[in-house]
C-alpha cells in the first residue's frame, strides 16, 4: 500500500485548507485510514481517522468541529477538510492506514505511512 499526502500550503489563521490522501497498491486490505500532524520539536499526534468502508470517524478534541475527514472510494482518495484554521494547527501533516478493522490514536498502530505535507497558519 503507498499513501500520498497533497494539499499543503501558507494560509492564513480563520482560512480552509483540504488535504488529499491517494491511495495505491493493495488498497482491499485497508481497515482504516487517519491523519497525524507533527509541529516543529513535537511528537506526531493523532488527527482524525475513518473507516475505509462505512461511516465512523473519530477527532481528536484539538480539532473537532473544524476538520473533517472523508473519503472517495472510487478515486481511492482520503481528504481533511480544515476549516477555521489556527497558528497552533500548523504542522506537517501525515496520512496512515492500518490492516486491523479498529480505530487507533497511536502512530505505532498503523502499517503505512504518506510523506506528509506542510501547512502552516500565520497568525
Amino acid at each position: 500500500v503507498q499513501l500520498q499526502a497533497s494539499g499543503g500550503g501558507l494560509v492564513q489563521a480563520g482560512d480552509s485548507l483540504r488535504l488529499s490522501c491517494a491511495v495505491s497498491g493493495r488498497t482491499f486490505s485497508i481497515r482504516v485510514l487517519a491523519w497525524f500532524r507533527q509541529g516543529a520539536g513535537k511528537d506526531r499526534e493523532f488527527v482524525a481517522a475513518m473507516r475505509w468502508t462505512g461511516t465512523t470517524t473519530y477527532y481528536a478534541d484539538t480539532v473537532k468541529g473544524r476538520f473533517t475527514i472523508s473519503r472517495d472510494n472510487a478515486k481511492n482518495t482520503a481528504f481533511l477538510q480544515m476549516n477555521s484554521l489556527k497558528p497552533e494547527d500548523t504542522a506537517v501533516y501525515y496520512c496512515a492506514a492500518r490492516i486491523h478493522p479498529s480505530i487507533a490514536v497511536r502512530p505505532d498502530q498503523y502499517d503505512y505511512w504518506g510523506q506528509g505535507t506542510l501547512v502552516t497558519v500565520s497568525s
